[in-house]
C-alpha cells in the first residue's frame, strides 16, 4: 500500500472518526444504490451512479440541484483496496483515458478508512493541480458538503 501525503498548498483534507466500521464506509462507498443515498449533501441528491470497482474502471455520479439541474461527472479509479482505499479521479475516463473538463477542474480523490475502537478513521483527500483550483473547491464548499454527505453516508451505513 502505497500513501500519500496531503501538500497544504495544493491539497484539501476531511478527516474524521465515525462510529460505523470501516467494511460498512467501504460499503457506502462502492455500491452504486447506496452512494446514491448519501453522496450529494442535501438538499441536493445523486440521480445516476455507475462504478466500475477496479483500477481504470468508471466512477461516474450525476447531482441534481434543488432546481433540478443535473451535473454529470465522470472520472476514472486509480486506486482499489479492498476495505481501505479507494483513489478516483476526474482528470482520466475509464480505461485512463484523459478527459477534457468543461466548466470546472480535475481533481483526485483519495478515500482511507481504517479501524479506529469500534469505528473508523476516515480520511477524504482532493488534490488539485494548482492553488486556483484547491481555492475553487474550497469555495465551492468542500469541508460542508463533504462533511455533511460524510454525515449521511454514516446514517446510510448504519442502516445495513
Amino acid at each position: 500500500m502505497t500513501t500519500y501525503t496531503p501538500n497544504p498548498e495544493l491539497d484539501l483534507v476531511l478527516e474524521r472518526t465515525v462510529d460505523v466500521a470501516p467494511q460498512l464506509v467501504w460499503k457506502a462507498w462502492t455500491t452504486p444504490e447506496l452512494l446514491k443515498q448519501w453522496f450529494a449533501p442535501k438538499p441536493w441528491t445523486t440521480t445516476a451512479c455507475e462504478i466500475d470497482l477496479q483500477p481504470g474502471g468508471r466512477f461516474d455520479t450525476t447531482m441534481r440541484s434543488p432546481e433540478g439541474d443535473e451535473y454529470p461527472s465522470s472520472g476514472c479509479i486509480l486506486v482499489v483496496e479492498e476495505g481501505s482505499r479507494l483513489v478516483f479521479t476526474s482528470g482520466l475516463g475509464p480505461g485512463f483515458r484523459p478527459v477534457i473538463v468543461e466548466g470546472g477542474f480535475p481533481f483526485t480523490a483519495v478515500i482511507s478508512m481504517e479501524p479506529d475502537g469500534s469505528g473508523t478513521k476516515y480520511t477524504a483527500t482532493a488534490i488539485h493541480a494548482d492553488a486556483s483550483a484547491k481555492k475553487s473547491h474550497e469555495d465551492m464548499g468542500f469541508i460542508d458538503g463533504w462533511g455533511m454527505a460524510l454525515d449521511q453516508l454514516v446514517e446510510v451505513a448504519k442502516s445495513l
